[in-house]
């Protein structure tokens, strides 16, 4: 017995040993990650959000405060999936930011014509940024809050770089779903099955005016000169094998034809998480870089 207790204390210790040096290795690669619920009054509901904190955050004895990436999720997806989905947190342990991950449901980040309590445009502005700066040591002010997003999350980013240029320094989209103001029954487009209840629901019908006020085609266009010089530094990519190539394809000529600063990239690549993966690693670099030197 006393044999038999040895053996097992020590494959005990030895299990223990092991967790623990995981603990600590994940600890010691990984930034770490908070779930906020906030209440908001706007959208009349409690809405969750993540926050990847860096890894110098609570070692920091200057008590410094940090730039903010506001990462966007897409149609159907929820503000977990950048975590869930790919490995964010792994990649922005190399990176001195924060990183917010916010809930959006199917809102387009948009005010919606139809639906008085879904104001996620707003929601996003008036709500989760003061929330965010009023928790976290965050930069407040545009030098130190970029947006990105994917799909759904894409447009959202590039409509608030282009409606309130204001707030952020740098603004990217990965596969953006970028012509939703224009989907209608007779201009249905790529996936129009899937996307087509949110847009009647967020949009309203054709001759809306949250469509014209939300049209991102026709925002750029339309764009006076003067205010192109404020704009955040925009970066917009689509894989080859994706079906939103050919509106992105459209935002990069306008943006051309208009003589306003961008990045566009066209990867190899479909509408897949595998390829927001490798995406997002370009985003968080860019961001960080905009933010460090405005």
């Amino acid at each position: 017995m006393t044999i038999l207790k040895r053996s097992l204390s020590l494959v005990l210790f030895l299990a223990l040993s092991a967790y623990a040096q995981s603990t600590y290795a994940q600890s010691a690669t990984s930034a770490h990650v908070q779930t906020v619920l906030l209440k908001s009054k706007l959208v009349g509901a409690t809405l969750p959000y993540n926050v990847i904190i860096p890894l110098s955050y609570h070692a920091d004895g200057r008590r410094k405060s940090y730039p903010v990436l506001y990462l966007l999720h897409g149609l159907g997806g929820h503000y977990d999936n950048w975590i869930s989905k790919t490995s964010l947190v792994t990649y922005a342990a190399q990176y001195s930011i924060i990183i917010v991950t916010p809930e959006g449901s199917d809102g387009w980040y948009t005010d919606s014509a139809t639906v008085a309590t879904d104001k996620y445009e707003s929601y996003l502005l008036r709500e989760l940024i003061p929330d965010v700066e009023h928790r976290f040591r965050a930069v407040s002010g545009r030098q130190g809050r970029s947006i990105a997003g994917l799909s759904m999350g894409g447009y959202g980013a590039l409509k608030f770089a282009v409606k309130h240029p204001e707030k952020f320094v740098f603004a990217g989209s990965m596969s953006g779903a970028l012509d939703p103001a224009v989907r209608s029954e007779t201009h249905q487009g790529f996936a129009w099955g899937f996307v087509r209840p949110s847009i009647l629901k967020v949009f309203g019908a054709v001759g809306n005016p949250v469509r014209a006020g939300n049209d991102l085609h026709l925002l750029f266009r339309g764009l006076p000169a003067s205010r192109i010089k404020r704009l955040p530094h925009l970066y917009f990519d689509c894989g080859t094998e994706d079906g939103f190539l050919t509106t992105n394809r459209d935002l990069a000529a306008i943006l051309r034809e208009r003589n306003i600063p961008h990045e566009y990239r066209e990867p190899p690549g479909k509408h897949e998480w595998a390829y927001w993966d490798q995406r997002v690693r370009v985003v968080l670099k860019l961001a960080a870089e905009q933010m460090a030197t405005r």
